[in-house]
């Protein structure tokens, strides 16, 4: 029987194999956009940990899931990225269950490459005050993530008793509060926590990835929130989730994109913007080196100030995050 450890070997070996592939082809194409060759150091603001051979397995990815039923650790994320200019990353939860916050944050310290993480919390649980306020001890933890998963709704939940102090809570202790999987109603509503509560950190995972409505008053009405998030103070969205799949292929074309990254640009602004990669996840629609292409791509049109901000200077501002290593920017 092959061990744990061998296996990890071999994948390691193998995703090392096809992002140095993947680099000398893109030189030769001239695929890598002109910003891979200024000196940007990048913070991605949205990994996921997991490691499907611990004792009891986990809730996520599935065992059917051939492409991520494989350990994410930080050693195999950062041969990937030590490649492509990261210097450090973010953990975003990846399981319902209490007890993931202190294996991932256990995970995290382990890794210097890691700036922090975003846990799973309830907001308005019997639990919530104390168990904010243990792992908030911990200068790793940097947030909680709720929104369309695991079987919950915001739009419904934050009329709950507590919710929203919750939230304030949240606020108070200067961290984050991340979304999951927006869709026009999700939007709205963060629209209305930003307005209500002013000073909450909110930060928008995905946004390129959710659909806009066909509908000409829904877009219209969807569009008028994203305005509303675009004009509070404490809140940032995610370029992340940029790659579809349409008819059974991806486009790697920037021009695919192009509109949709205009657009959010547009309404948040330079100040607003986060990079985040979504690997392993992201290897269902495009290998890790390509997924962060289509956005340096993108980014090569802006200035350099501009630039910085998208891969490191906003994750900052937005996180807290303190640097681990020498080569993680102040």
């Amino acid at each position: 029987m092959t061990s744990p450890d061998a296996t990890a070997t071999k994948i390691h070996r193998r995703d090392l194999l096809k992002s140095v592939a993947y680099i000398a082809g893109a030189l030769a194409t001239g695929e890598v956009c002109a910003s891979s060759a200024v000196s940007i150091p990048i913070i991605d603001t949205h990994i996921h940990l997991f490691d499907p051979t611990r004792p009891g397995g986990v809730p996520w990815p599935e065992p059917s899931d051939t492409i991520l039923y494989k350990p994410a650790l930080p050693d195999r994320y950062q041969k990937l990225a030590n490649s492509f200019g990261v210097v450090g990353a973010i953990a975003v939860e990846a399981s319902p269950l209490p007890k993931d916050n202190d294996w991932l944050l256990a995970t995290a310290k382990k890794s210097p490459l890691m700036v922090g993480i975003v846990g799973d919390l309830i907001p308005g649980s019997p639990e919530f005050a104390n168990e904010l306020e243990r792992l908030h001890k911990d200068p790793l933890f940097l947030g909680l993530r709720y929104g369309n998963l695991w079987s919950r709704n915001l739009v419904e939940d934050v009329n709950r008793p507590g919710f929203r102090d919750g939230l304030k809570l949240v606020s108070k202790a200067e961290l984050v509060f991340e979304s999951a999987n927006p869709n026009p109603a999700l939007v709205a509503t963060l629209a209305d926590i930003a307005n209500r509560i002013p000073d909450l950190t909110i930060v928008v995972d995905h946004l390129p990835h959710a659909v806009f409505p066909v509908d000409r008053a829904a877009k219209a009405a969807y569009l008028e929130s994203l305005r509303r998030l675009g004009g509070a103070q404490r809140v940032y969205i995610k370029l992340s989730e940029i790659p579809l799949e349409q008819d059974g292929k991806v486009s790697k074309a920037l021009a695919s994109y192009n509109d949709t990254l205009d657009e959010l640009w547009n309404i948040f602004g330079e100040d607003k913007v986060l990079f985040g990669s979504d690997w392993p996840n992201s290897d269902h629609v495009l290998p890790y080196l390509e997924t962060v292409s289509i956005l340096k791509n993108y980014a090569a049109g802006k200035s350099r100030i501009a630039q910085e901000k998208l891969f490191w200077r906003n994750s900052i501002h937005a996180y807290r995050w303190h640097p681990r290593l020498p080569n993680q920017p102040r």
